[in-house]
């Protein structure tokens, strides 16, 4: 299976979709709607139940559409065990150069979690593929202005945390260019019809930033 490009992905629809408490059973069925929406990223955070099985599971399902991930991987041996369930992503709410260096080694993509300058600098040294804004709920878009003024502008800032519809424009003017999504999309227990419905309303708002409408 060849490896779909994360820039690639998100430059298709600028949302991830987080799928925490995501149980493995739904795993195929809840990605495959996603996808179908026109999701490109899918994501399951490693402190959900039986993640490595839901994510190889969406692997098997959508792998040869879409980029499937894990989130919340605080340490390099999860980063391996993600890569051996088939998975190319890792995401992380902090910056940990353990885990970049197990990313590395296992040609996984690398998005650590940042809040500070500091934090910033460190993870684009130590490979990362983008940076991930968290939690961006408490932060707000003209601080991501004014940090991503003295960041390389190769390396795409996700906004997430906190993050509906309403929010993308005034993040995607401020220089998002990614936003991950979760319980505004998914949450255990809501039906596959509300999960389309829900995606469908954030696939409509980010085709209108992509079409001009809410640029920069």
């Amino acid at each position: 299976m060849s490896k779909r490009s994360l820039q690639a992905a998100l430059g298709e629809l600028p949302l991830i979709a987080i799928l925490r408490g995501l149980p493995p059973k739904e795993a195929a069925e809840v990605a495959t709607t996603l996808v179908d929406v026109g999701f490109r990223v899918v994501e399951v955070p490693l402190n959900s139940p039986r993640p490595f099985e839901s994510i190889a599971a969406m692997v098997e399902a959508v792998g040869d559409r879409a980029v499937v991930g894990a989130g919340t991987v605080l340490s390099a041996d999860d980063a391996h065990r993600v890569a051996a369930a088939g998975a190319t992503l890792v995401i992380a709410p902090n910056t940990d150069l353990t885990v970049a260096r197990a990313c590395a080694e296992s040609e996984l993509d690398w998005v650590p979690g940042v809040f500070t300058p500091s934090e910033a600098f460190s993870a684009v040294q130590g490979g990362a593929r983008a940076l991930k804004l968290f939690p961006a709920g408490a932060a707000s878009p003209a601080f991501l202005t004014a940090l991503q003024a003295v960041l390389p502008g190769a390396v795409p800032i996700l906004a997430v945390g906190g993050i509906a519809a309403d929010d993308l424009s005034s993040w995607w003017q401020a220089g998002a260019r990614g936003f991950g999504i979760g319980g505004a999309l998914y949450r255990p227990g809501r039906t596959v019809e509300e999960l389309r419905q829900r995606a469908q309303s954030l696939l409509a708002a980010a085709r209108e930033l992509e079409s001009g409408q809410h640029a920069p």
